[in-house]
This record gives structure tokens, C-alpha cells and sequence, in this order.
């Protein structure tokens, strides 16, 4: 999923032309408080230091202490995190807080594990998570709160609260990936050369329970698109009473294998890859239970006996257990994505699944980890765009439709919790506005919806397992991420992590600076309204004239005009210290603003993204601040197609682009992600070609910088090396940064270092060298 992986990279732009203003209609589109030609706002008090590249990227981070991995213990007792240290903000150790004393204090030394090289298997599912560093990076409660299990470099921990003891289990040789504990904390489950195994911690018993595993075959393990594209990171799942295991056997066979280089800084590393491209082949996947009992496995039938649509060429998004762990779920959807159908399969009669909800769309249906059975009633809780929206659903267990929870103009992003008990169903939306994510909640029968978190930025939370009770991982514009424990009506019990900016915070020296941009408004072609931020220069003088870097992303499932804290937005602060405008517009196809609004771009990208971003291009004409000449555009992943697609259609907009990573034809793109927005190859031959870079290099004139991680396992390398040799044959000048070793996120502090260095270096030249 390119989408994820637009981090803190440039989009510059090409030369403009003629400067003509805004039409009368434009005109009267555009917010008024984009026109302002006040002095920048200030996010916070503090230093008025200038920030530096290397300051941005150094240890200890910018954004003070950001815990992840926040969990509360399932007594409720205690709130767990893993915090980056002060010398090192890559490299975790577990940290816990007492919830009545509201203490904080170490609980894990991260050096008390083995650190070992990770296996390929294991940095390529880290790859797909976004999970980066070292040290303790995932843990898993038992459910007596008494104990921990830790996953570190393919070895298993067992960390007892009694004695405060560390055990690593015998697990046997080999790399261990995608490890847990049962839900009764009775066994620990993980994949090993592609077979799920299971340890019993009373006996120390180690059973195999797939054996078949090898080669092309691989059990309980999430297929490349699945980990990438579905958010399925796992193959497999415990049912609830912890007496069988259900889990997916993919067969690679048919998916064509390719040889991917990987150049190093010392060598090349030939890497052998089953890469499914668009219009060739997934994997055959199966559905099958295993019982702990006897290890004996039954198969799953992924369609019912009267389905007309027999198809193996499908995806398997969710399996999800009912809590009588007697019933299993799972989802089928379409390879076209224009189906989803929810199963539902008793374990005595696996053959017979019966569909209780079917979703249908005439673009494509996009999938959501909403799906939540009650225990208290027969029935479950469902997510749907079907009235344009994304809205949640009680239906019965017989798939009938009992009441639409949510309904409006606005967008639910997650279901969070669901109190039984109270008749509650806490959710994260967009109601007040698409720009914030808030906490809400509404009644269990329906009814009136309420809003819960408090503060206007992004509320992220953590509930308890049992309990109304939330940790709140909260952050905006003017608040690096803070973590605060909350009661049921969001009332604020503790303190996690205020991360205050004060004096002694390594922002503090930099914050006198900080910039908040103003937020607006323009209108689409078709009449839609598109959000936008603009960051002045600082300082700011309302009688010059300075020039404009264009940060854009652009696809879908993604959104950057937010109330948010980022490190995204560090390049963008050290940008207005050097006198740059930084604007940025999510035109349509982004995120969080309905069907409508995202599905524009099916079967043809890069053009009505492109044409909303020229909209935003024409209201900055009509600033009298910014310099129409030096306009530049920057992205990275989609947002480095964007880069392209803008730089290579609109020349006359944009006088340079700054292009990372980028997809640049939609054939060397996966299955899943790019058939549901181009679908097929076969059945969208023009689609293709007018969504690839290629038709348009020859509108090129100058101005252009590209850069690529040569290992890059997402976007792979060769999209960029044919738009060099594209150019080359053109005669075209351009600039190019190659980082060997580097994957699809550019980590590391002496590469991005390198990177931006690079970028500023770039835009200094392109924008401000005939001034």
C-alpha cells in the first residue's frame, strides 16, 4: 500500500508561464482566510532558534517522548508502552505507568534480550507494518495481567510481573515470526519456515500444526497484497475458547517469480520475489481450522452451494471467530473488488457458509477492520459506504438489517469499543470536520450521537479490554503526540506523557518559530470542495514576493490537510525559515470525504488529482505574496507520481518537481491495490496508458530532481530507471539521487540527513538563483 508510506518528502514544480488572474467564480470559491497578508500564527512559546536539517532527524527526537505501543493491562492496572531512548529514539525498551498513582517507570530493559539479525521473512513483514527500529518492538498481555510475551529477533520471551523474571522459550531452532499468546494465555502461536506451531507454557510442549509447509506453500502467513494492501498482517487466528486455530494456506506457484536487485553500497543482492503485478496472478489461498486437540484440519468452502460465482481468482481480507467459538467469519471479496460478501460458517459443517451481508459497488468496495460480534446478543456491528459514507450497522446474526447507527455527510473512521453492558459504541469520525479525527459515541439501540474527546486535533484511542476506561494518544498542529488515561464521557482521569513544550523539551528551543498554517477552501471542476493549508515564510513581509513548494500526496486512502502533528511537517518548518510558502491541497481521491469524492480517479489517475492541484496553483496566483514564477511541486510514493504527472501535464504551472520514489507506469504495481483503481490491464488498455508517466515526458523542459531506495521492495526500482532512460532518449536534462540500500521509507538518520540536504540544496537553485 503506497499510501502508508508518504514520509516527509518534497514536491517541487514546474515553470509558470503566464500569471492570470482568478476569475470572478474562482474567486468567490476561496476561503477568506487564505487571503490573509498577516504575520504567520505561532503554534507554541519558546526558543526562536532556526531548525536545522541535521536537528530534524537527530536524537533526541524533535517531538519529545512519543510513546507507542500503548496497551492497558486487562485488570485495567497498569498502561504499557514502548518509549524510544534519549541517545537512541529508534531503539525501544517497555515502559509502564500505575494507573492510581500515575507513576511512570521502566518495566523491560530491552537489553536484557538477544539482539540477532532479523530473518528476510521478518524485515519484510516490519517493511509492510511500518515498524522501524530496534530493541522491544511488539509485546502481547496474558490475560491475567501477570505476564508478557516479548518477540525479539526471531526469539520468544516470557516476562513474569510476579518475579520480574525473563524467559526465553523453547521454541526449537529457527526464526519465529508473528507470534502471540492465546486468548486465555494458555498457549503461544507462531510461524516458523512456513508452519504454524504452538507451545503449551504449562508443559513446554512444541507441536507442529501444519507440517506441508515449504517452497510455494505457505501456512498461516499473509500473502505480499494482503500484508500491503488488505491491512491483514497475520494468516491465522485462535478462536476464543482456544481450541483451534484458523488459518490460510496460500499456494505461490502461479504467481510469476521475478529476480529483484537490491544494490548495496558493497554489492548487489539478488533477491527472488513472487511480486504479483497488475493483470497476473495472486496466489491460491485456502481457508482451513485446525483443532489443538487432535492437530486434525478441515477445510473451509469459501463460497455457498448455489453461488454461481465459483472463482478461486478472489482475495480473503478478515476472518474473524464469533465468540461461541463454535462459528467462524470470514470475507470474500471479488479480484475487481466490486464485491464483498460476509460468510458465516458453523465448524460442524464448514462446506455450508451462508452470506449475511453483501456490499456492491460500480468502482470498487474498500475494506475496514470494523467488523465486531456481540456476546450479549445475537447480532454484530458492520461498516459500510453503501449511502456514500463510511456508517456503522447493527444487523442480526441471520444478516438482517436491525438499525444504521451512524448517517450524515461525514465519514466514521474506526469502530473503537463497544460497552454491552452501558449500551454503548465508541467510535473515532469526522463529523465536526474532515480535518480532525474526534471520539464519539452513540447509543447500542441508536440514537443521538455524542461527541467524547474534547480537544480539536487527532484522538487516537486505546481501550481497556473490559472497561469504558481509554488512553487518548492525541496530537495537533501546536501539540506534539501526548498520551492521557479517560473515563467513559471522556473526562481526563491521568497522565501518560503530557509532553508539554517547555523548557527543557527538545523542541522548546525551536518552538518560537513553529508555524500554523491557515486552512481554507477551493472548489473542483466539478464542485466539490477541496481542502487546502498554506504555511508563510517567518519572518514575513507582506510586500514581497516569495516562492511556493507544493507538498502533495494525492492518492487515495490518505490525507494531509489535517489538524496534526507530524514529522512530515519538519522539512515544511525548516522550508518558511528559509523563505519558502509551503501549500498543500488534497484533491480528489484522498481520504475521509466520501465516495464521491474518492472514486473520481476510477480508471483514470493522475488526471483529476493533477487538475485539482492546478486549482490550487491558480489561488496562489492571485496571492499578492507569492512569486507565480518559482512554484514548485514535491512528493513521495504517490505523491512522487503526482510529482511527474504534474511537472510532465501542467508545465506551465510549475517550474520544478522534486519526484521520490514514484510509481510511474501502473503495470509494475501490485494486484489489489492497483486493479481496484484501474481495474484490469486487459479491460483498461487506455486507462493505463493515460494513468503512466510515459505519454507525457516528451512535455518535459528542466526542472526535474527524482531519488529512489535501490531496494526498494514496494515501488521497485525500475519505475524510476525508466523514466531516466525515458529522458535520456529525449535529450532531457534532470537530476537523480540513488540511495543504495535504502527501502521504499528512506531510514535513517545519515540518509535523510543526505536527502534533504539534497532537496534544499535543489529548491534553493531552481527557485531562488536568478533572484
Amino acid at each position: 500500500m503506497i499510501k502508508n508510506r508518504l514520509t516527509w518528502f518534497p514536491a517541487c514544480s514546474l515553470k509558470v508561464r503566464a500569471v492570470p488572474l482568478l476569475i470572478a467564480s474562482q474567486m468567490a470559491m476561496i476561503s477568506t482566510a487564505m487571503i490573509s497578508t498577516t504575520t504567520p500564527a505561532l503554534a507554541m512559546e519558546g526558543g526562536k532558534q532556526p531548525l536545522t536539517i541535521e536537528r530534524m532527524n537527530a536524537s533526541p527526537a524533535l517531538a519529545g517522548t512519543s510513546p507507542r505501543g500503548l496497551k492497558l493491562s486487562p485488570d485495567g492496572q497498569r498502561v504499557t508502552y514502548l518509549a524510544g531512548r534519549k541517545d537512541n529514539q529508534s531503539f525501544y525498551d517497555l515502559w509502564q505507568m500505575d494507573v492510581k498513582s500515575g507513576e511512570s517507570s521502566l518495566l523491560l530493559n530491552a537489553d536484557k534480550l538477544a539482539t540477532n539479525e532479523l530473518s528476510d521473512e521478518e524485515k519484510a513483514r516490519r517493511e509492510r507494518q511500518r515498524i522501524y527500529g530496534e530493541g522491544i518492538m511488539e509485546y502481547f498481555w496474558a490475560d491475567d495481567s501477570q505476564a508478557l510475551l516479548i518477540p525479539a529477533s526471531g526469539n520468544l520471551y516470557y516476562f513474569s510481573l510476579v518475579d520480574n523474571s525473563v524467559t526465553q522459550l523453547p521454541i526449537g531452532e529457527g526464526f519465529a515470526t508473528d507470534a502471540r499468546l492465546s486468548p486465555k494465555g494458555h498457549f503461544v502461536s507462531f510461524v516458523r519456515d512456513q508452519n504454524l506451531y504452538v507451545l503449551d507454557l504449562a508443559t513446554k510442549k512444541l507441536q507442529a500444526m501444519t507440517t506441508d509447509g515449504g517452497g510455494a506453500i505457505k501456512n498461516a502467513m499473509a500473502e505480499f497484497v494482503a500484508q500491503e494492501e488488505m491491512d491483514r498482517m497475520t494468516g491465522y487466528w485462535w478462536a476464543p475458547d482456544e481450541s483451534a486455530i484458523a488459518f490460510t494456506r496460500i499456494d505461490e506457484s502461479a504467481v510469476e517469480q521475478v529476480t529483484r536487485n537490491e544494490i548495496y553500497a558493497d554489492g548487489i543482492k539478488l533477491t527472488e520475489q513472487r511480486y504479483p503485478a497488475a493483470g497476473k496472478n495472486n496466489v491460491d489461498i485456502a481457508l482451513g481450522v485446525v483443532t489443538l486437540k487432535d492437530k486434525a484440519i478441515n477445510w473451509v468452502s469459501l463460497r455457498e452451494e448455489n453461488s454461481k460465482d465459483k472463482s478461486k481468482d478472489i482475495y480473503l481480507p478478515r476472518v474473524d471467530w464469533l465468540p461461541d467459538s463454535k462459528h467462524l467469519s470470514f470475507q470474500w471479496q471479488s479480484r475487481d473488488q466490486h464485491q464483498l460478501d460476509l460468510q458465516l460458517v458453523a465448524l460442524d459443517a464448514l462446506t455450508k457458509p451462508k452470506t449475511l451481508v453483501k456490499e456492491r459497488s460500480d468502482a470498487w468496495v474498500n475494506l475496514n477492520n470494523d467488523l465486531h460480534f456481540l456476546k450479549q446478543q445475537s447480532a454484530f456491528i458492520w461498516a459500510s459506504e453503501r449511502d456514500g459514507f463510511n456508517h456503522l450497522y447493527l444487523f442480526d446474526l441471520k444478516g438482517k438489517l436491525k438499525t444504521q447507527l451512524t448517517q450524515g455527510e461525514w465519514a466514521v473512521d474506526e469502530l473503537e469499543y463497544i460497552d454491552e453492558t452501558a449500551g454503548w459504541v465508541y467510535f473515532t469520525g469526522r463529523k465536526d470536520t474532515p480535518i480532525e479525527k474526534q471520539l464519539y459515541r452513540v447509543p447500542l439501540a441508536g440514537g443521538k450521537v455524542e461527541r467524547v474527546s474534547k480537544q480539536a486535533g487527532m484522538h487516537n484511542p486505546v481501550f481497556a479490554d473490559n472497561q469504558s476506561v481509554y488512553l487518548d494518544y492525541f496530537n495537533s498542529l501546536s501539540q506534539p503526540p501526548q498520551i492521557s488515561l479517560h473515563g467513559d464521557k471522556g473526562q481526563q482521569l491521568a497522565w501518560v506523557e503530557q509532553n508539554a513544550v517547555k523548557q527543557g523539551h527538545p523542541l522548546y528551543d525551536y518552538a518560537g518559530l513553529w508555524q500554523i498554517p491557515e486552512f481554507g477552501e477551493l472548489k473542483a471542476e466539478d464542485g466539490q470542495v477541496l481542502q487546502t493549508r498554506l504555511f508563510k515564510p517567518v519572518p514575513f513581509d507582506a510586500s514581497k514576493k516569495y516562492p511556493v513548494v507544493v507538498r502533495v500526496y494525492g492518492g487515495p486512502h490518505a490525507q494531509l490537510v489535517t489538524n496534526s502533528w507530524s514529522e512530515q511537517d519538519y522539512f515544511t518548518q525548516y522550508l518558511v525559515q528559509q523563505g519558502y510558502v509551503v501549500f498543500q491541497l488534497d484533491n480528489r481521491g484522498s481520504a475521509h470525504r466520501g465516495t464521491r469524492f474518492e472514486q473520481v480517479i476510477y480508471r483514470h489517475l493522475g488526471e483529476a488529482e493533477v487538475n485539482d492541484q492546478k486549482v490550487g496553483v491558480d489561488y496562489l496566483r492571485s496571492l499578492p505574496f507569492v512569486d507565480a514564477d518559482n512554484v514548485a511541486i514535491y512528493g513521495h510514493s504517490y505523491g512522487g507520481y503526482m510529482a511527474l504527472m504534474s511537472l510532465f501535464k501542467a508545465p506551465d504551472y510549475f517550474k520544478a518537481a522534486i519526484s521520490g520514489a514514484p510509481v510511474t507506469d501502473w503495470r509494475l504495481y501490485d494486484t489489489h491495490y492497483t486493479e481496484r483503481y484501474l481495474g484490469h490491464p486487459e479491460g483498461n488498455e487506455k486507462g493505463y496508458e493515460a494513468s503512466s508517466v510515459f505519454p507525457y515526458v516528451k512535455n518535459y523542459q528542466s526542472g526535474l530532481l527524482m531519488y529512489h531506495g535501490m531496494a526498494d521492495d514496494n515501488v521497485l526500482f525500475e519505475n524510476s530507471t525508466r523514466v531516466y532512460k525515458a529522458l535520456q532518449d529525449e535529450g532531457k536534462l534532470f537530476q537523480m539521487i540513488d540511495y543504495p540500500g535504502s527501502k521504499h521509507s528512506m531510514r535513517g538518520e545519515k540518509v535523510r540527513n543526505h536527502l534533504y540536504r539534497s532537496l534544499a540544496d535543489f529548491l534553493d537553485r531552481q527557485l531562488k538563483s536568478a533572484k
